[in-house]
């Protein structure tokens, strides 16, 4: 996605790129960031208590304001309440986030940033189930060691 000329973006961290390599915290170190537990989901059950859980631990350790909702409504609130001009997040392959990122760029521009790839896979990865993906990814992960 192209970037605006955001003066006062906020930082919209997902699911997909929870940790301090998240290229949005990155390229924007001490601006405000918003995770949001995505409400339909949690009802749906969709996401287990255990995913809940970890997802939750591993926002502790960032720079974030967690809330519950609507995705695109609380990112469009939060960015509202920070006065910001814009909202920057990174890239997923979540058929949501698309959805999601339409929805808040009909108010805001929405900047969505490239992560570095955790590994460099020779075929697509098989997104359905983590063990899947690992056993694609680990030989690559540790090549070297």
């Amino acid at each position: 996605m192209q970037q605006h000329a955001m003066q006062q973006p906020i930082l919209w961290i997902h699911g997909e790129a929870l940790g301090p390599a998240n290229p949005a915290l990155q390229a924007h170190p001490g601006r405000p960031a918003v995770f949001v537990f995505d409400e339909a989901l949690i009802r749906e059950q969709a996401i287990s208590l255990k995913r809940l859980g970890f997802l939750y631990e591993s926002l502790l350790e960032l720079p974030v304001s967690i809330r519950q909702g609507d995705v695109a409504e609380q990112v469009l609130a939060f960015s509202r309440e920070h006065g910001a001009d814009g909202v920057i997040t990174s890239a997923a392959v979540d058929p949501r986030f698309e959805r999601i990122r339409t929805a808040i760029a009909r108010e805001l521009p929405v900047a969505v940033l490239e992560p570095e790839p955790f590994a460099q896979l020779e075929t697509p990865a098989d997104l359905q189930r983590f063990s899947r993906y690992w056993r694609q990814a680990e030989p690559l992960v540790w090549q070297g060691y």
